[in-house]
Parts: C-alpha cells; structure tokens; sequence
C-alpha cells in the first residue's frame, strides 16, 4: 500500500490500516470491580490508551481526520458500556509528521502518562518500535513501515496491497500494456516498482514499463513521450494522485486511448475539490469497504462519526476510516483479555485471532499472521466522469483472480 502525505511517501510496503481471551485472574477469577488489576492505564473504571498522530506539519493536512476515527469508535465503545465495565479513555501527542518527535510522544505517553497501549497514525514509528517492543506495549496502526512486521505486540489490518491485487484489476479491464509512473528515484521507489512489476506479470500481464515524473523538475511532456512510445493502453501510479492527475490529463491530450489507469492511493472526498475533474475514470483500491457500498457495518461507523466526531464534517474520510479500524482492534484485543487485562495477555488474545473483520468493514484477516503478507483481496472505487464523487467498480478483487 501506498498513502502519501504532500511531498511524503508513507511507504510503499504498506499500502495504503493496519482478538482469544486471556486474563490475570486467580483462581475464581478477579473481577474489574474490586481494583486488583493493576496493569498501566488499568482501573477500576477505566482503561486510558495513548495516541500519537501528526495534528500538525507536514502530514497534518492529510491525517488531520484520523482522531476523528478513534473518538467515533472509542465513543460507540462507552455507549454501549466500554470493555468490560470500564470507561475507554486516551490521552494524545501530536507528532509533528516526524519520526524523532513521535519516539518521544510515545515515550511520555508510555512512561509517563502510564497508557496501556497506543493507537497510532503516525507517518513513521522509527526508533520508537523498539523500545515498545521491547517493553510489551500493545499498538494498533497502519504498517506503513517494513518494520512493523514480524514484531508480535504490533496489530495492524493493512500490511500493504498485493501487488498482484492490482495486477487482476488491471488485466479484468482489459489492460495488456501498463505504464508505471513513479516519482522520485530513492531506493524504496525504486524496488516498490520491480515489486510492481512482477506483481502485474504474475497477473497475466507482460509488457510493463517504467516512466518518473517529478513535478520539481518540470512538465510531464517526457513521460508522456515514453508513454505513447511504449504504447500503453493503461497507467498505473505509484505516486501521489496530484501528481498521476498531470500525466493522466497529458496523456489524454496526446490521444492515448487508455483502457484503465490506477493509481493506489487518493480514495478520499477531499481530492475530488482539487483534482476531481483531472482523475475522472481513475480507479483506486479500497483497503476497507468502500463508503459509497453501504451495507450496516458502514452505516454503524457514519453513525458513530456523526455522533462523537462532528466537528470532521464528511465521515467519507479514509484516515478517519483507518483509525476507527485500529481503535475496534484494540478494543478487541482488550474485550477478549479478560476483566482483568494485562499487556502480556492482550497481545497473546489478538495473536489467537484468525478471523477479524472490524464488524464487516474489512476483508477478514488472520491477526496469528503478523509476518507483514499484503492483502489478499482489495474493493477499487472510480472517480465519476464529472468528478465529484467517487463509484464502487468492485467490492472484492483478489490475487487468486475471484472477484465480487
């Protein structure tokens, strides 16, 4: 998956989000009321988690909505009686959108403000994997890292898109030439795009071409040209959706005759004010149920939103949406470690889980699998030909070539 802030690819790994019941009872078992749990953030009324996110810097803009999320799914939670009696409460840090400012959000969370676990939306972890490893502490989040795999006290939904995901996609609408467009050329982008690849070959797909644009060094006039030279009849970008607007709109008006263009990431109303009309007909892959497909466990979130996070406006928000998944895991992982819970017991609960949906919202994942595998199946959403609202073109596409 790949998510992006302005000018920040989140990383390319993760594309794009990121419960067996245990407890610390003796024997007869030890109830929340009488107090006796005493693992950090744990009373006898409440369980206070910690969250870090970027309320400000270069990622704010883009994750602004993401505690909007956590206090929709944390306010639905006490509704209906928290977590086993106890009231959910949260303190938070503002990261700033960067790495060292987040260890040391959630070291005072950690250390200081002695929270049971972190819900994170967070651009980057860093250093502060570790040391949450290392000390056993829960957290919730998007993988965007590498990192995040193979680290057993790290719970994420989303671990990135397959490759080969996309590749289906591509290939069931009639794509036989891909043009991937990137932007910069680090390293991380560098294998994103042989990952990529390979992925669309394994779909069936053969003649696949690489072209970068970067808006810093000028017009997309030269990859258009390799475009048109290659003969693509699709595009796919693994660059910000501004940026895939630009060549999209050049590749048009040289008249390529594209059967379909993707680009993995953009699936949220706010760009449809600013480049709508530009990305009419662009497909995007869905890591959640798509908005526009309804369906309860959508009407329960819109419900939530509206409820305990009016002030975000349009529930129709992707970080909003990433986050409210993150927070339903966490409190899953709290529901099934028992009325006495402790971290050791929480992480082992969540690990037993082989199944989880987040109440419909996702396609089910094996949580006893945390060795960083991408999705198996994705939904795509397309902008409409006028450009102001997005249409569900699957609900499900998966690497095994099924669709629904």
């Amino acid at each position: 998956m790949l998510l992006r802030t302005p000018r920040i690819l989140l990383g390319s790994a993760a594309a794009l989000l990121l419960a067996v019941a245990t407890s610390c009872a003796s024997p007869g078992g030890v109830s929340a009321a009488n107090g006796a749990c005493d693992a950090p953030g744990v009373t006898p009324s409440q369980v206070k988690l910690g969250f870090v996110y970027p309320d400000s810097g270069s990622s704010g803009s883009t994750l602004s909505a993401a505690r909007a999320g956590l206090d929709a799914r944390i306010g639905l939670a006490n509704e209906q009686g928290g977590v086993h009696g106890r009231k959910i409460t949260y303190e938070w840090r503002d990261d700033e959108g960067q790495a060292t400012v987040t260890a040391l959000a959630a070291e005072d969370l950690v250390q200081q403000q002695k929270v049971f676990g972190l819900v994170t939306a967070s651009a980057s972890l860093g250093d502060a994997m570790d040391g949450l490893t290392r000390q056993n502490v829960p957290v919730a989040g998007i993988a965007i890292e590498p990192a995040w795999a193979g680290r057993q006290n790290m719970f994420s939904s989303i671990y990135g898109t397959s490759q080969v995901v996309v590749g289906q996609y591509l290939r069931t609408s009639h794509a036989t030439r891909v043009a991937i467009v990137t932007g910069d050329a680090s390293e991380v982008t560098s294998e994103n795009t042989l990952a990529y690849e390979r992925g669309l070959q394994a779909a069936g797909i053969s003649a696949v071409e690489a072209v970068s644009f970067t808006p810093a060094l000028g017009t997309p006039a030269h990859a258009v040209s390799k475009i048109m030279s290659f003969g693509a009849d699709a595009l796919l970008g693994i660059t910000a959706p501004d940026d895939f607007a630009q060549v999209v709109q050049a590749t048009r008006a040289a008249g390529a005759h594209l059967a379909v263009s993707v680009v993995l990431t953009g699936y949220d109303r706010s760009l449809l004010a600013s480049e709508g009309r530009t990305l009419a007909g662009v497909s995007m892959p869905s890591y959640f149920r798509p908005f526009e497909a309804g369906g309860p466990a959508m009407e329960r979130y819109q419900a939530a939103m509206a409820r305990y996070a009016p002030e975000a406006g349009a529930t129709d928000q992707q970080f909003a949406m990433f986050t409210y998944i993150d927070t339903d895991l966490f409190l899953r992982g709290l529901d099934l470690a028992g009325p006495c819970p402790t971290r050791e017991g929480f992480i082992k609960a969540l690990r037993g889980v082989s199944s989880y949906d987040a109440d419909g919202l996702i396609t089910p994942i094996d949580l006893r699998d945390y060795s960083g595998k991408p999705l198996n199946c994705n939904a795509f959403v397309q902008v409409a030909p006028d450009g102001s609202a997005f249409q569900v073109v699957r609900e499900r596409v998966c690497a095994d070539g099924s669709t629904g």
